[in-house]
This record gives structure tokens, sequence and C-alpha cells, in this order.
């Protein structure tokens, strides 16, 4: 069959996979949004479902005084003996810990913190021991991939941190995972930043601790110097089997605008590659060692469809599934139903570059699709955002005036935020809508059966080359101004996208 990358679309950087039986389960990062830990569910590889989150208590999830570049950084998710475990990074609060469920559909355990420095941990078991892995530091004061052994029931390291690989030689040594594959252990990596230069690294070695040997082809995947091509960015990786004896990789890269234009909206992504083992045990990946935006493979049977994305409406998506909350959210400021998600604002505005506002938001998922949702201002100020950072976002607001409502856009950027295209309107329910494409989003705005254009903004500027930050665009439904006991309702919502 032919499959198209990003078999998940939109913001869900850092992928880790596991299977159990036919059924695989996939996490991602969530930064500075709530719920945190993103986790899907697919029999094929390539059909996705998001069946949850893995991070749904605030004492799971502290995200107080969280910023644009703060909270959930990579998880790693890993199967033993009935139980699941997620271990991951907030690196506002708490540092590394996981946590762990005997029912993937359920509650996970408040979280078992590991006092070891580092970002990007994973987990690896081997007969009755557990080992808990970072890029960090060891307890003799040397950076790379550091390595102990912990007590699973209490997070306890049960011997010193060792630094056991310092990488093949390139720059931002990260995410670290730990296989036993045959008779080796393979330590996977990935470096050069997770921008244009990232790649994916690996060594073996017979022992846990190393020494590891460096594969004489790394990066084993990397797109770094595939000009002209719309995928860019791969790396942090993680190896899967499938029930046939196949191995793959799942991992993160992301969409330019277009070939030639350096700039991406969307995030990274979740990819799948295939990885072939030689004869003499060491593995390549994906085309000549590069990921590709179509693939051809006989290891998926052609009775498999890929689905494309599916028209998101307020009936077919939950509140905190598809849609999340931005920091630590103020519950009562929001009444979420099916057919309506009625808002109220807490104080905080979308400029706030810590506290939370009034926020409920989506992936952008696509390059070019439509949102449409109708919208009813009792008070102050409402209306739908694309919104990447606390610095960079573009609203089509609805605001209440004396002699009814005004419609506007509002563009921000860095520190500079432009009012425009003002429409006034009689009070009542009023259909916004936004169309992105891969350089624009425009507005517009129908009452009365009339529809009022008010105009467009460009999308390079909310590109993570422009924000420095690591998510993608939220689209979202918003309220701000004054703290109000009145609601903004918002119905009748769609957002319908569009592949290339």
């Amino acid at each position: 069959m032919q499959y198209r990358d990003p078999v998940i679309p939109g913001f869900f950087p850092d992928p880790s996979c596991c299977r159990v039986g036919d059924t695989y389960y996939l996490v991602a990062s969530s930064f500075q949004f709530f719920p945190g830990v993103p986790l899907f569910e697919s029999h094929d590889l390539v059909n996705w479902t998001q069946i949850g989150h893995v991070l749904t208590r605030e004492s799971q999830l502290p995200l107080m005084q969280a910023d644009s570049t703060g909270g959930i950084y990579a998880p790693t998710i890993r199967y033993r003996d009935g139980r699941f475990y997620m271990v991951t990074t907030n690196v506002t609060h708490g540092g590394n810990f996981y946590v762990w469920t005997d029912d993937i559909h359920g509650e996970w355990s408040d979280p078992i913190y590991v006092e070891q420095d580092g970002i990007d941990p994973s987990l690896y078991f081997e007969d009755d021991k557990v080992y808990f892995m970072s890029n960090g530091t060891d307890d003799a004061g040397e950076h790379g991939i550091v390595q102990c052994e912990i007590d699973i029931e209490t997070g306890k390291k049960l011997t010193p941190a060792r630094c056991i690989w310092k990488g093949a030689g390139g720059r931002f040594l990260e995410s670290p995972h730990l296989y036993k594959i045959g008779g080796y252990y393979y330590l996977m990596a990935s470096e050069g930043g997770t921008e244009y230069g990232h790649m994916v690294v690996y060594a073996r070695g017979t022992n846990v601790y190393g020494p590891f040997e460096s594969y004489a082809g790394n990066p084993v995947l990397t797109n770094r110097n595939l000009g002209g091509y719309l995928l860019q960015g791969c790396g942090h990786a993680d190896l899967v089997d499938d029930p046939a004896g196949n191995w793959w990789m799942v991992h993160l890269g992301f969409r330019q605008l277009n070939e030639w234009v350096m700039h991406h909206i969307t995030g990274r992504e979740v990819y799948l590659t295939p990885v072939t083992f030689g004869q003499d045990g060491w593995f390549t990946a994906g085309d000549d060692g590069t990921a590709r935006l179509y693939v051809e493979t006989d290891r998926i049977p052609d009775t498999v469809t890929q689905r494309p994305p599916e028209t998101m409406t307020f009936a077919n998506t939950r509140p905190g599934v598809e849609w999340c909350w931005m920091k630590a959210p103020q519950r009562d400021r929001y009444d979420l139903s099916e057919k309506a998600y009625r808002l109220r604002s807490c104080g905080n505005s979308l400029d706030s570059p810590v506290e939370a506002p009034t926020f409920l938001g989506i992936r952008q998922q696509e390059m070019m699709f439509r949102l449409s949702v109708t919208l009813d201002v009792a008070a102050e100020e409402a209306g739908v955002t694309c919104y990447m950072t606390p610095e960079q976002h573009y609203e089509l607001a609805v605001r209440r005036t004396e002699d009814g409502i005004e419609v506007f856009k509002r563009r921000t950027i860095g520190d500079l935020s432009v009012e425009s295209d003002h429409v006034a309107l009689p009070a009542g329910p009023v259909e916004l809508s936004i169309e992105g494409s891969h350089f624009t989003y425009t507005f517009s705005v129908k009452a009365g059966g009339e529809i009022h254009w008010l105009g467009s903004a460009l999308t390079k500027y909310l590109s993570t080359e422009v924000a420095g930050n690591f998510t993608g665009v939220m689209l979202g439904l918003y309220a701000q101004g004054a703290a109000s006991e009145s609601f903004a309702t918002f119905t009748a919502f769609s957002c319908k996208w569009q592949q290339d």
C-alpha cells in the first residue's frame, strides 16, 4: 500500500510508541497545554485515534506560571507485565517523573519523581531491573546520555547515574531510547537540534551500560540535506515492531509552507518510516536515510485504507481530548456541551505570558482548512484565534458596543498589536469564518445573510521560525476583557481540513 505522512498531523511532537499484541499506543509532548501528553491508539500504524491524555489532573500536571516554552517535554511510553508507564519532564514544575496505569483507557497514577536531571527521559525494563535514562549529567558531573537503575515503585535511584554515550558527534544530543534486539543493545538518540539540522543516530553494544559502538552510517535518518522538499526537521524517534516482525520508526518532522519557504506553522508532527535490519545486525531507515511524505510498502496490507482528517464539530470532538485548555484553566469559566461551548472571561488575555486566559483550542492539522462558528457575545470580547504564543496570534473578534457589536481583526506580532477592518453590526449571533492556506489566513463574518470580508494575515508570522517555540498553531475559541459573569456562546462549530 501507499500511506501519507504525517500519520498524525498537527502539533504532536516527540512521539513515543509501544505495541501490546496487535495494538499500538503513542504519546507526544504537550508543553503548556492542558490536559497533558496526548494518547493515541492504532491497529495498523497509519490510522490513529486519540483516546485521551495521560495527564488529566492538576495533581499530575501543575502548569502555574508556565510560559510558551514550559510544561511537558518529550514523553516515553512503555509496557511491562500488564502495566503501562509514561515517563516525561515537567520543565516548569518538578522535573522528571513517571506515571502508570493498568487500564490504558482509564486514569493514570499521580507522578513518581526521579531525582535525576536532564530531559527526554526513557525507561528500559530487563528481567527484574528497571533502568532510567535521560540526556543530562551523571553523578560524576559528566554530560551525555546518562543511565541509572531505579526502584519502579518509588522512583528512588538504586545505582549512581553513569554517562553511557556521548553521541555520534553532533550538537544537542537528546531523546535517548534503549532496546535489546537479538544479541545487541541498541541506543538510539537524536542530534542537530529540533530544527532543520535534526537527525537520528544510534549505537549498539553487548552490555546495558555499553560500551556502545556508533553506527558507521550515522545519521540513520535525516532530511537536513534534502533541499526543495516539504518535509524537514526529522528526528526524535522511537522504534516499534509489528506482529509480523517488521520494525518501524515513529519520529517527528515538520512541513514547510512550500518547498522553498522555510517557515512551518503546524508544528512538529508524527511520521512513520520503515526500518530494515541487515544480516550484520545494523539497521537502516527510510528512503536512503531520508523520510518521505508518501511511502510505498508491502508491510501493511492493501486492505488497509488510510483515513483522511475528519471535519471537526462539537458533536464529534470532546473537551479534554481534541480540545485543550492553556496552562492552569479556571474551570468555572466554561460551560461545554455537544451543542454549544459557553466561555466567560477570567480577566486574563491571550497576551498573558504565564497566566491562563479563557481559551479552548484544537491543533491546526493542515495548512488548508475552513473554520466557522456562530458566536453570540453577551459582554466584553470573544472570538476565534490563530494562536502560537502570547506574542504571535491573530483574532477574528467580536466586541459589544452601545449600539450593538463590532467585528474586527487583530494581528499581534512581537510587540506590535493592530486592530483593523472594523464592521459595525446589530447585536445578535454572527457567523465567524477563517480560511487557511499555505500563506494566509483570511477572515470573514456573516450577519443578516451578508458576508463581510475582513482581509487576511500572513501565516509565516505565526511560524515556529518567528515564534522561537516548540509548538504549532492552535485554532481556539476565547473570551477576554474584564472578568465577567456573562457567557459568550459558540454554536455550529465546524473545521474542515483539506489535504494537499
